[in-house]
């Protein structure tokens, strides 16, 4: 595992020995790991390796064998169902491929969060739906779309724009550029970036995307073997000697988009 500096300031994630199962099959083995406030963490792990069970069991989508889960500074198994619901308003998630309902325009997707859980008058939910799409970057006449009439990328739009809506502290991302083209999925980092700076959030993201690693990551957190492998900085990771670490980021691809990260410093330029 990569020795790292640890993160400075406050973790508004914090998960300790955290144990998940399938019946005989361990996913997460005693994991611990810290998510600290206004960063954007990576995911890193191969297919299987408990990146999405992470995340849902964080949520509380999926049930625990053993361990600690503290959102904002509270255990999770210590509150009660009223102070549950306030800490799950807080935070804001983007499932894989959207999950938008498809009977739904893109505005009613937006204001599910908002109907379940405040209090609006119909102009208000429409004007809070135009708000968030437009943060977003999409255009006014994308809120009576369905979502089969848009492109991917649209797609990935409006199912941030959806977990966004209650102005969440905290937002969890899987794969959020997985199918886009490579202009698309700049883009997308781009706005994560944007958002994360302008809105104050913190962000939980699984990608398998290098550019995205390059472009929007704070720190990179390593998962194999059902635990945290190696965190920290796409530098420290980069100079990780776990075998599937190397392995992720000195691949073909990874080479060609760190080659300068990845050369050694001490190689003198070769004579004219």
């Amino acid at each position: 595992m990569a020795e790292t500096a640890p993160a400075t300031g406050d973790a508004v994630i914090s998960v300790r020995g955290l144990d998940v199962a399938f019946g005989d099959k361990t996913v997460l083995d005693h994991l611990d790991l810290d998510v600290m406030r206004g960063e954007i963490l990576g995911i890193i792990g191969a297919s299987g390796s408990g990146k999405s069970v992470l995340t849902r069991t964080i949520l509380g989508l999926l049930p625990k064998r053993s361990g600690e889960i503290s959102l904002f500074g509270q255990d999770l198994d210590r509150v009660s169902d009223d102070e549950r619901r306030q800490i799950e308003q807080r935070c804001g998630v983007m499932f894989q491929q959207g999950a938008l309902f498809s009977s739904l325009t893109l505005a009613e997707n937006v204001q599910v969060p908002m109907r379940e859980c405040l209090s609006l008058s119909p102009a208000l939910l429409a004007e809070m739906a135009a708000l968030k799409l437009d943060m977003v970057g999409l255009p006014p006449d994308a809120a009576d779309k369905y979502p089969a009439e848009l492109s991917g990328g649209m797609t990935k739009r409006a199912a941030l724009a959806r977990a966004l809506a209650l102005d969440p502290d905290i937002l969890f991302l899987d794969e959020p550029t997985s199918g886009l083209d490579p202009i698309s999925a700049d883009a997308f980092d781009q706005l994560i970036v944007t958002l994360k700076a302008s809105l104050n959030l913190t962000v939980m993201m699984i990608t398998h995307d290098l550019s995205t690693l390059h472009a929007a990551c704070d720190r990179i957190a390593a998962i194999a073997g059902g635990k945290i492998v190696a965190i920290g900085t796409l530098q420290d990771l980069l100079s990780c000697e776990h075998p599937w670490v190397k392995a992720y980021f000195e691949g073909e691809r990874g080479r060609t988009i760190f080659a300068d990260k990845l050369a050694p410093p001490d190689v003198a330029a070769s004579p004219a």
